[in-house]
This record gives C-alpha cells, structure tokens and sequence, in this order.
C-alpha cells in the first residue's frame, strides 16, 4: 500500500525520529496506563529535540487519557472539576511545549538566507509536530479497537476502515512537515512564530479572574 511504502522510505527525516518517539512514548504510558504515573524523560536535555519531543508527546498521551475520563456520565462533579482543571494545565503545557520547540528551530534557521520570493506556511513547523504527536495517538487507540478480541467483527472491520485512513495521514502531514523544514533550510520559506496570548489563565485579561482581585 502506497502509506506503508511511502513511510519506509522516509529515511533521514525529522518526522521519521519524532514518529517513532512517539510511538515509544505511548508504548512506555501504557505499561503501567494510568494518568498519575511519574514522567520520566528518556532522552536527556543534551538531546535537546529529541528530549523536546518526548516530552511532547508524554503530555498528549496523558490528557487524551484525561479526556476519556472525564466523559464518564457518572464522574463525581467534584472529581469533575478537579479534572477539568488538570485539562486546562495540560493544555498550557502544551502550548508551552509547542513554542519550545518551534523556538529549537528558530534557533537552527537563524543563518538561512531568505529568499526575496520566500512565503510564510499557515502553520509553524511545531503546531504539525502538535498535529503529528495527537495523530500517533489516534494510530494507537484505534489498532486496538481494530484488534480488540471481545469486540464485534462488524467493529473491528470499521476501525480497521479508520486506521488505513489515519496511516494513510500521517504518512501525508509527515511529508508535509518535513517539506515545509526543507523549505526553511532553503529559504524558500521563512518562519515567523507567534506566541499564544491566551486570555483566559490571565487575572488582568479575563474579567471573572480580574473581578476577584
């Protein structure tokens, strides 16, 4: 299948390495699979992209984990809220997440002579790498559902369906991400990061915060 062959053959590409952290990070969260487990980061911070991705990908896995809990329909509402707030956390790291990484390749394309004709992408290198990082999730979960020995064949059949999609996918957005870094090395496009001015956690921006003062 064109997918498979078309991941094979990615070698010596970014995503090639960030794909396949991410699939030992989920594999080392779901050894013990649970959301209070201690994070402990296999690749040092002399490895700064690696350690980066890993840690990356550790705070997706946890919150998709996050996810699934709090739409039990019997969660306690206390319990709710409590997690409601760890959600909101995780996100926040996130983001942190993402510009530390776009700032790694800021930093590695600072001395690229930009092309007079170069374009800006409609996204940084880092919100693919985002993008790619939730995508190995969906790659996980549903080859479970595909296989899950108590389900129906109906189910595993659909599921299958879905995860022939989500390869064919990451297969796409990794081609894309590893072009659009090529293209910055070229100076055929240039990088232009904007920090997330998120509201809502600021006590001076969001007036219900601000009111409390």
């Amino acid at each position: 299948m064109r997918y498979i062959y078309a991941l094979k053959n990615n070698t010596d590409m970014f995503t090639e390495k960030a794909n396949k952290i991410f699939q030992e990070v989920i594999a080392k969260y779901h050894i013990i699979n649970t959301v209070d487990q201690p994070f402990d980061n296999a690749y040092p911070k002399q490895n700064l992209l690696e350690h980066l991705l890993y840690r990356k990908c550790w705070i997706d896995t946890v919150q998709w984990h996050y996810e699934d809990i709090i739409r039990d329909p019997q969660i306690d509402p206390v319990e709710a809220l409590t997690l409601k707030r760890k959600i909101d956390a995780s996100n926040q790291d996130r983001t942190d997440m993402v510009e530390y990484i776009d700032s790694y390749f800021l930093e590695k394309y600072k001395d690229v002579s930009v092309k007079n004709e170069a374009t800006i992408n409609t996204e940084s290198p880092a919100w693919g790498v985002d993008r790619l990082s939730i995508l190995a999730l969906k790659v996980y979960h549903m080859q479970e559902e595909a296989t899950r020995i108590d389900a129906t064949v109906a189910h595993k059949e659909a599921c299958q369906k879905k995860l022939d999609i989500l390869l064919e996918q990451r297969v796409d957005l990794s081609t894309a991400i590893d072009t659009l870094l090529s293209d910055i090395e070229k100076g055929d496009k240039y990088m232009k990061v904007y920090k997330q001015m998120k509201m809502y956690n600021d006590d001076e921006l969001n007036p219900v915060l601000r009111n409390q003062k």
